[in-house]
């Protein structure tokens, strides 16, 4: 693949610098890395080790190759609402969890080495929607 200078290309198509952000509500954004995870080509994926127990600095910058959270990044369409990399910091802020809902969603605790894509999809999909589930939380929801 070649490489050019822009203003090499500039003499041979129309360039825009400026790219607007593609706007998605936070369910948006995790009902498209549920699909994302559906659509995925490997149907297991690896899991990231201890978050829990990781001081900040480094849970933050925790990242690897095939993990629910580089299948995200991987989505063209997660990149252009903001997804900045593949990192479990990034994960956190772009798709608005906790540590317990990230935790949740890619720690080895819950797995083991690996996880079937298809499983986090589905925690993913529990993730966007806010209403309580299962019968003693819809009973408090309705007398609450």
């Amino acid at each position: 693949m070649e490489q050019y200078a822009l203003e090499q290309l500039k003499t041979v198509a129309k360039i825009s610098t400026s790219l607007k952000r593609l706007e998605l509500t936070r369910r948006e954004r995790i009902e498209r890395w549920a699909e994302s995870l559906e659509r995925s080509p490997k149907p297991f994926l690896k899991t990231l080790h201890e978050t829990e127990y990781q001081p900040i600095a480094d849970r933050i910058a925790l990242r690897d190759d095939d993990t629910p959270i580089s299948v995200a990044f991987a989505d063209p369409i997660l990149r252009a609402a903001g997804m900045e990399n593949d990192s479990y910091g990034e994960a956190k802020r772009f798709f608005e969890l906790s540590d317990e809902q990230l935790h949740e969603l890619v720690c080895f605790c819950h797995f083991g080495e690996s996880v079937s894509a298809a499983a986090v999809a589905r925690r993913v999909r529990r993730m966007a929607d806010p209403r309580p589930s299962g019968f003693f939380a819809q009973l408090r929801a309705f007398f609450s």
